[in-house]
């Protein structure tokens, strides 16, 4: 009787295994971001420096899925390409979640710590 627990515990080890082996190898397919576009109506002053330096972007973001939203966010960002209240920027998001955007600009790219 023993050998047979043993026999089924190790058999249902090896499938455990080779299931996750599987998904391992498979791995997760999260759905398609959606692409939106954020309407600037606030931003950091452009600093003197040059290069890439912080910027905090405010707007208003909208796309398929979801209605106007207030949102926020601090980006590293090309001074040479620094945004300006009025601006049409391009983002993507989770569906149905725009407080994870991110920028889809070429100036841009989400900054140490956001």
């Amino acid at each position: 009787m023993l050998e047979f627990a043993m026999l089924v515990i190790m058999v249902t080890t090896l499938v455990a295994l080779l299931v996750a082996y599987r998904r391992g190898r498979q791995g997760f397919q999260p759905a398609e971001p959606e692409s939106g576009t954020l309407y600037v109506t606030g931003v950091s002053p452009r600093p003197d420096a040059v290069g890439e330096q912080f910027v905090t972007i405010t707007g208003n973001l909208f796309g398929p899925s979801v209605p106007e939203t207030v949102v926020y966010g601090r980006f590293v960002w090309d001074v040479n390409q620094w945004p300006a209240i009025g601006d049409y920027i391009p983002v993507v998001y989770p569906h149905g979640k725009p407080d994870r955007w991110q920028i889809a600009h070429p100036g841009g790219r989400p900054g140490l710590g956001s």
